[in-house]
């Protein structure tokens, strides 16, 4: 709390809150427009670097031949695994790997997202992230398994980065339950339990 007191020390003096002297000036305001150039450059300077400077690093090559699958779609409910929220079921599409359709949980649908995990670490490999990733699933496949009616649930289904994705920043791991674990006729009809 802030107290200010104004009045005499005694000593007919005032306080150093107020004053005496007052000014005839009243500040004004003043408002400045800055000027315009007549005439605009129309050309770049005749010194512009073309390539890039030595030492410079030069771009990553051996990019995954499905990079679009990294990337989010636009059309349809068509998404990368990654984009999937736990509950949302899903088709598997086996021409475009990583890719997941959306479907209603009250049709037939492959598989339910149950856990999305998130790695971290360094992999050299992809054989190490499939293995960290079968990792990160293991429990909570196994927890929302045994809640499932018998014969609902036939496969697992663990969909995680290869080595180029997870240098590109891609951690997530998306763990699911699926009607059947390969390309069956099997399938998933209703919400998981």
């Amino acid at each position: 709390m802030l107290v200010a007191t104004r009045g005499d020390d005694g000593e007919g003096k005032k306080s150093p809150i107020e004053s005496t002297k007052k000014s005839d000036r009243t500040p004004t305001a003043t408002l400045s427009v800055p000027q315009i150039p007549s005439r605009l450059p129309t050309g770049l300077p005749s010194d512009v670097p073309t390539g890039l400077p030595s030492g410079f690093p030069s771009l990553p090559t051996g990019f995954p031949s499905d990079l679009d699958s990294l990337l989010p779609s636009r059309a349809g409910d068509d998404a990368p695994y990654y984009l999937l929220t736990v509950g949302e079921c899903f088709d598997i599409s086996d021409s475009r790997p990583g890719r997941a359709a959306k479907k209603s949980c009250h049709e037939p649908h492959d598989a339910e997202l149950v856990e999305l995990a998130e790695l971290d670490g360094s992999f050299a490999t992809d054989a190490a992230l499939k293995k960290k990733a079968a990792a990160l699933c293991e429990r909570p496949l196994q927890r929302k398994a045994r809640s499932q009616p018998s014969g609902t649930v036939r496969g697992t289904l663990v969909q995680y980065p290869d080595a180029y994705g997870y240098k590109a920043g891609i951690d997530d791991v998306a763990c699911s339950l699926a009607g059947d674990s390969g390309s069956g006729k099997h399938k998933l009809t209703k919400p998981l339990s």
